[in-house]
């Protein structure tokens, strides 16, 4: 999947250049989007007691970003298991092949309670299978 981003001003930092933790943020905000796009409600989630924290984020720098830059975000998922969710994450300027920066995350179900690891129950998981067919 793919979405569009646009550099806001406040995400720059004193350099003129996009700070680095809004790669972080964007990865999140297409993750989410990502989901919603399966039908997956993250509310619904927590509502039943699951969380999924993340566990593993990385993200590697190769160019800047800049004020007012048009950038594409592919949310490229690695892993969908009932037990985690891996993602890769690819930012470009939109029209150009060259990659900003690069991303991979990792998430856990866990038990809101107990905070133990959980398997993701079958009306969750319906929908990522749904969705890889």
């Amino acid at each position: 999947m793919k979405m569009n981003l646009r550099v806001n001003f406040y995400d720059t930092d004193l350099m003129g250049v996009v700070h680095h933790s809004n790669y972080i943020r964007w990865f999140e905000t297409g993750r989410v989007e990502f989901l919603r796009s399966l039908g997956i409600d993250l509310n619904e989630m927590m509502n039943d007691g699951i969380v999924f924290p993340i566990v593993e984020i990385q993200a590697k720098y190769h160019s800047p970003a800049k004020f007012d830059d048009e950038l594409e975000l592919e949310i490229i998922p690695a892993a969908m298991t009932k037990v985690k969710w891996e993602f890769e994450y690819k930012i470009r300027k939109i029209g150009d092949e060259k990659i900003l920066v690069e991303g991979f995350s990792r998430n856990v179900f866990t038990d809101a309670v107990t905070g133990k690891i959980i398997r993701l129950p079958e009306k969750f998981f319906a929908k990522l299978e749904a969705a890889n067919k």
